[in-house]
C-alpha cells in the first residue's frame, strides 16, 4: 500500500487464509477490505518501529480485527502489546516471517523477513537510502545510534542477493504509477557497499548530511507511544514529507 504524499509503504502478506499487515499508516479499513476481497483474516499487525513521521494505525487496526499486535522489544510505548524480538518467527499460513532487529534509526527498529525471499526494512534501509539515526534524540545519541546502523546494514548486507527489500518509505518523490517500490538486494549493494566500507565514515556522512526533522514529529511519536489517534482530522498533523532517508 502506498500513502501518496506521505511516501509511506505498508504492506499485507496473506497466506493460508490468514493475512499479517506491516506498518499499517491508513485507514484500517483499507487492510480489512484487502483480506475480505483475498479471503484472509487478518491475525497479525506488525510494527517495524515507533514511527515519527506517521500515526501508527497498527493498536486501531489490531482492535478491530481481534489481530495479535507484534511490536519490537522496547520500553517506550504505553499500551499492552506482544514483544517480537531478534530471531522470534511468526507462522502465517504456509509462510513465516523472521525478525531481525536492525537498531539505528531507532534503538527497536527491527527488519522482517519472509520466507528468506523479502525484507521488510521499516526505516533502516531504502531502495536508495539509509536510515536517519537522529530522530527523537539529541547529536549525541544521534551518533550512538549511527554505529548501530552500520552494524545493521552490514548484517542486512549477509541476506540472500536475490532477496527483495521493501522499506517503510521512499527515499525521494514516487511517481503515480502503481508500481512497487523495490529492489534486489544484490542491486542495493551496488550503492550500499560504498556507504558501509568504513564504520567512523559512514557515521560521519550519516549525521552530517541530515534532512530537516518531518513536521510535527515529537507530537506524532508521543501519541505513538500512548497508543492515541487524534479525534480531529489528522491531516495538519500529519502534513508534509517523511524526511526519514538520508541519502
Amino acid at each position: 500500500m502506498r500513502r501518496i504524499g506521505k511516501g509511506c509503504f505498508s504492506y499485507v502478506v496473506g497466506s493460508g487464509g490468514e493475512a499479517a499487515v506491516i506498518d499499517p499508516s491508513v485507514s484500517p479499513a483499507v487492510y480489512t477490505e484487502i483480506a475480505k476481497r483475498h479471503g484472509w483474516s487478518v491475525r497479525y499487525v506488525l510494527e517495524t518501529h515507533i514511527h515519527a513521521d506517521h500515526l501508527s494505525r497498527a493498536r486501531e487496526l489490531a482492535r478491530q480485527t481481534g489481530a495479535t499486535l507484534l511490536l519490537p522489544s522496547q520500553p517506550r510505548v504505553r499500551f499492552a502489546f506482544t514483544a517480537i524480538a531478534d530471531g522470534d518467527h511468526v507462522q502465517l499460513g504456509g509462510a513465516s516471517i523472521r525478525a531481525l532487529h536492525t537498531p539505528g534509526h531507532t534503538n527497536e527498529s527491527t527488519s522482517y523477513v519472509l520466507n528468506e525471499t523479502a525484507v521488510f526494512t521499516g526505516d533502516t534501509l531504502f531502495t536508495n537510502g539509509v536510515g536517519r539515526p537522529d530522530l527523537h534524540a539529541d547529536p549525541e545519541a544521534a551518533r550512538h545510534r549511527a554505529p548501530a546502523l552500520f552494524l545493521s546494514l552490514s548484517n542486512l548486507g549477509q541476506l540472500r542477493p536475490e532477496i527483495v527489500v521493501l522499506p517503510a518509505h521512499s527515499a525521494e518523490p514516487i511517481a503515480f504509477d502503481r508500481q512497487p517500490v523495490a529492489a534486489r538486494l544484490a542491486d542495493v549493494a551496488t550503492w550500499l557497499s560504498g556507504w558501509i566500507a568504513s564504520e567512523s565514515a559512514f557515521v560521519d556522512r550519516d549525521t552530517s548530511n541530515l534532512p530537516p526533522t518531518p513536521p510535527n514529529f515529537v507530537r506524532i511519536v508521543d501519541l505513538n507511544e500512548a497508543g492515541e489517534f487524534p479525534t480531529a482530522d489528522p491531516a495538519d498533523l500529519e502534513a508534509g514529507a517523511n524526511r526519514c532517508a538520508v541519502r
